[in-house]
């Protein structure tokens, strides 16, 4: 796909057929852009962590270190999880399914798609989702 085949100010527009070429690669672009992110972080976090490998003295200090890296370790692998989620969203626009909802068909709200990329349900078909999540919870 041609890389000049969108402007950097182009926004996806309900005016314009539903996953079209250009909305297409709008959004191929914007996972991408996503996914180098989250690896140039992992990336810095990395090399953060190796080079704290300070012994600390003191057992509080040492504790702080420890938690600190604890939720940094636990923020990564949620982000490695959310990567995993940008390739299938890849995925489904290499296959063509990107932008349906998986539960219904219907085609998701550009808006949706553009506030979180790796939608894969329309805005009701999440809500049902969520109802139904809470009633087997609360039971």
């Amino acid at each position: 796909m041609p890389a000049e085949l969108i402007e950097d100010n182009y926004r996806p527009s309900e005016d314009e057929p539903f996953m079209n070429d250009r909305q297409r690669d709008y959004f191929r672009r914007k996972l991408i852009g996503w996914k180098e992110d989250i690896l140039r972080e992992s990336r810095e976090t990395l090399a953060i962590l190796q080079s704290e490998n300070e012994n600390h003295p003191d057992l509080a200090d040492r504790a702080s270190s420890e938690t600190d890296r604890a939720i940094e370790l636990r923020a990564r692998d949620r982000q490695r999880k959310l990567i995993a989620k940008i390739e299938a969203a890849l995925g489904r626009l290499d296959d063509g399914t990107y932008g349906y909802c998986e539960e219904t068909g219907d085609p998701i709200a550009l808006k949706r798609l553009d506030a979180r990329p790796i939608a894969t349900l329309s805005v009701e078909a999440q809500e049902r989702h969520e109802r139904r999540e809470r009633v087997y919870r609360d039971s």
